[in-house]
């Protein structure tokens, strides 16, 4: 094991209910999501890969860094974007330059909505149940 750990970076990317831990190292521009390459992972669903890249790709250091990542919770989408969150986050810590390109793009920020609570006496969260005037 004479790889050095000491240049790998973490942070944690969040998307509704999405957490993702993704670890940055120098390498060639392999993405690993869960242990599987990220066009496996997200089964060929090129959006959904160019979603979790983004950020590399506004700075264009996609080949020079390895990505790792480990997701959980929520659906496909919201996985990518947390993946993008936690990769922006690691990239503004590398250096200032980047940070304020990932501050530009939007990416820096945490997208707060959440699904609201269904509320008792509703259908769902807003809608009523059909009103009957007799």
């Amino acid at each position: 094991m004479s790889k050095d750990t000491s240049k790998v970076i973490t942070a944690i990317g969040r998307r509704k209910t999405a957490m993702a831990s993704v670890k940055l190292s120098p390498g060639a521009g392999k993405v690993v999501v869960n242990g599987k390459p990220l066009d496996t992972y997200f089964a060929g669903l090129v959006r959904f890969q160019r979603a979790a890249l983004s950020p590399l790709e506004a700075v264009k250091v996609s080949t020079q860094y390895d990505v790792s990542a480990s997701v959980a919770g929520g659906g496909v989408m919201a996985q990518a974007e947390a993946i993008r969150h936690g990769i922006a986050r690691v990239l503004a810590s590398i250096d200032g330059g980047f940070k304020a390109i990932m501050k530009k793009e939007g990416y820096l920020t945490r997208d707060a909505r959440m699904v609201e609570r269904k509320k008792p006496g509703k259908a769902k969260a807003r809608k009523s149940f059909q009103w009957t005037k007799r």
